[in-house]
């Protein structure tokens, strides 16, 4: 899901190289961890494995039948990495990572994987494993739906007819079955597993197929293998709305407007359902993105969190300032969202991410609201009927947007029409198979990672997972979006819950997963700094309001670029009124030049921001020029690991001294 039986016979391996150190199936390190890390080949288990060339791992590749059970002929190779323990003795056991997607190959996110548990690598190993269809497993190429922006019924269709018999066998189950294999050929019994979004549906399958091999499992970003209505995913909407009206309760300026957020995007909504418009607008990353202003663009909007913080951020504000009149910031959040929900890289690599291998899973293995078995002729029959019954039946599935609005947003993430034109998988692979309708995960200690403001993978989703395990325990996160162990997370709490768990199977104290502060939401977009209000005099300071609105103006424009640094993957993008702005990212901090960028239409803004890789001071020397031909320059200070965080202003306006403070933005 984007931004979701026999095990199979032990089969051949490739060995790569000789001359590597042997390792007993019980002891695969020898007491010298250096000699062993200096080896360019290490015999694990059966397995002989090479150094890796760019990265502190030995790489392997085990060779796999396409199908288990020999009906369909063909073979590949599933890529892994191992990653053994820093210190020396036997280590204390195993952990495996997996990736979401569907369609990322697990091994480029290593240094994520690799972030989160190397606490633990002192007497843990590490295993990486590319699914099969993804990166180095044979990555699964559909060239015309790979390369396009926006999946259509007909390219998923096309992607499934030339893949041919091969479809069904790129199927969770078959994926689960060969890192079954790869930890039998490397002698591991039982592991610790995490998995991330669509890793937690992979984790579970895994779970139901070799019960025996698991330890323990984290499912972070977790939603279950099935469920009582769970093809119209009815969980996504009510976690969607929740998300902006939590957010807005426990934002100052927001709680105090009437009606929740949502009440406030309604109008903006009303007015694109009743009058949709072509547009344009440049993303996060300065490319000009051209699109229909609609009430499903809004939608997308909402709905993918992507970019997540700046969605969240300034929706509420964006849909108000489209109702008086200035549409720019919301048709800005519409362009960046295309981008957003683009899963492919720059170059749409494949090994980065396979679009035919998403497809293949999300059509065969969760249930549609239609019939995969029948032709997709009659499917496509099947489909407006149930569409027409749910609509008579439960309008509000989708609320604030109707069904129809909901369908309008790109395929791989409205779900439900995406699978149309699918072939029929064969009798000996029917799709939605990956585990027995009466399946039943196994009694082991499982943690489920819910992030309170996920409408992806919602809490109430995580919840029923962790009720199907016996020892199933949910924790959920504070103000926090989807997926929060890996270092992109809004708060390192939930990563020391998942070492902790893995560690001694019990999570601990959880306190720190309620203390996540609430997000600073915009209040408003302004087109003229006289619609702010004034930074706050602090003693000393000799500036008059208007010129405390043009540092207002200053602060809030350094916010707005900070609200889209992570989403960035150009290091450059433009003002949302003009101007120019430059990234350079360093391990500790992130810095970012402007020239001339405009938030207001009246004001520019050039100089620097300095913002920390993780908690610490931002620090902004900020040149200000007006319209009006007045001009100063400011020293803005924050630190974000303060609750409320408050920005200390220094410097000169218009010949007058500066002494001010501001929330930060």
């Amino acid at each position: 899901m984007r931004e979701f039986m026999k095990p199979a016979a032990f089969c051949a391996i490739a060995v790569f190289g000789l001359g590597g150190i042997a390792l007993s199936h019980e002891n695969p390190w020898p007491a010298a961890a250096a000699q062993a890390k200096a080896a360019p080949t290490l015999q694990v288990g059966t397995v002989v494995l090479r150094r890796c060339e760019k990265v502190p791992a030995y790489c392997g590749e085990l060779d796999r039948p396409m199908d288990p059970a020999g009906a369909i002929p063909g073979r590949l190779s599933i890529y892994f990495e191992f990653y053994p323990h820093s210190g020396s003795g036997r280590p204390s056991g195993t952990v495996v990572a997996t990736e979401g997607g569907p369609g990322y190959p697990a091994t480029e996110s290593r240094n994520e994987y690799l972030a989160l548990f190397g606490p633990l690598r002192q007497d843990r190993d590490i295993v990486i494993m590319d699914n099969r269809g993804t990166g180095k497993s044979g990555a699964v190429d559909c060239p015309q739906l790979q390369t396009a922006e926006r999946w259509t019924v007909e390219l998923v269709g096309a992607c499934g007819e030339s893949l041919g018999s091969r479809a069904a066998l790129y199927s969770t189950g078959y994926a689960a079955d060969d890192l079954a294999a790869v930890l039998a050929a490397l002698g591991i019994r039982q592991i610790d597993l995490y998995g991330d979004s669509y890793g937690t549906y992979f984790a579970q399958v895994f779970a139901v197929r070799h019960p025996g091999a698991l330890r323990s499992i984290v499912l972070d970003g977790a939603y279950p293998l099935n469920g009582p209505d769970y093809a119209w995913w009815p969980s996504y909407a009510p976690a969607m709305r929740d998300k902006f009206n939590i957010a807005c309760r426990r934002s100052g300026p927001c709680a105090k407007l009437p009606g929740s957020s949502i009440d406030h995007i309604l109008p903006a909504l009303e007015e694109l359902r009743a009058h949709p418009f072509a547009a344009s607008a440049e993303d996060d990353d300065g490319k000009l993105r051209r699109f229909t202003a609609s009430a499903s663009q809004l939608a997308i909007v909402m709905f993918a969190s992507a970019p997540a913080f700046a969605t969240v951020r300034e929706v509420d504000a964006a849909a108000r300032a489209f109702t008086d009149g200035d549409r720019l910031p919301l048709l800005r959040l519409m362009a960046e969202t295309i981008t957003g929900v683009d899963s492919r890289d720059p170059t749409a690599d494949v090994t980065k991410w396979s679009a035919g291998l998403a497809a293949a899973v999300m059509c065969q293995d969760p249930p549609q609201i239609f019939d995969m078995n029948l032709p997709p002729a009659l499917r496509a029959a099947a489909r407006d009927r149930a569409i027409a019954t749910r609509e008579k039946a439960f309008p509000g599935t989708y609320a604030p947007f109707t069904i129809d609005e909901y369908r309008g947003m790109p395929l791989d993430y409205s779900f439900l029409d995406q699978c149309v034109a699918w072939p029929v998988s064969p009798a000996g692979h029917p799709a939605s198979q990956v585990v027995a309708a009466d399946f039943q995960l196994p009694d082991i200690p499982a943690l489920v990672i819910s992030g309170e403001l996920d409408n992806m993978t919602t809490t109430t989703d995580g919840a029923a997972v962790a009720a199907a395990f016996k020892r199933g325990r949910q924790v959920h996160i504070a103000n926090s979006f989807h997926v929060n162990a890996l270092p992109h997370a809004r708060s390192p709490c939930a990563a020391e819950i998942v070492r902790r768990f893995v560690q001694t199977l019990a999570p601990g104290d959880t306190g720190c997963s309620a203390k996540v502060p609430p997000l600073r939401l915009l209040l408003r977009f302004a087109r003229h700094a006289t619609q702010l209000a004034p930074a706050i005099a602090e003693p000393g300071n000799a500036a008059a309001a208007p010129a405390l609105q043009w540092v207002s103006a200053a602060v809030f424009t350094a916010g707005d670029i900070l609200a889209r640094l992570d989403s960035n993957s150009t290091g450059q993008g433009d003002g949302l009124r003009g101007g120019r702005y430059h990234i350079r990212r360093g391990a500790k901090a992130t810095h970012v030049s402007l020239d001339k960028v405009r938030w207001t239409e009246d004001l520019s803004v050039s100089g620097a921001i300095d913002r920390p890789a993780g908690r610490g001071e931002v620090r902004a020397e900020l040149d200000l020029m007006a319209s009006d031909g007045g001009s100063g320059h400011i020293n803005v200070r924050w630190d974000e690991g303060n609750v409320p965080a408050i920005a200390r202003i220094t410097g000169e306006v218009g010949g007058a001294a500066v002494v001010a403070r501001h929330p930060a933005p």
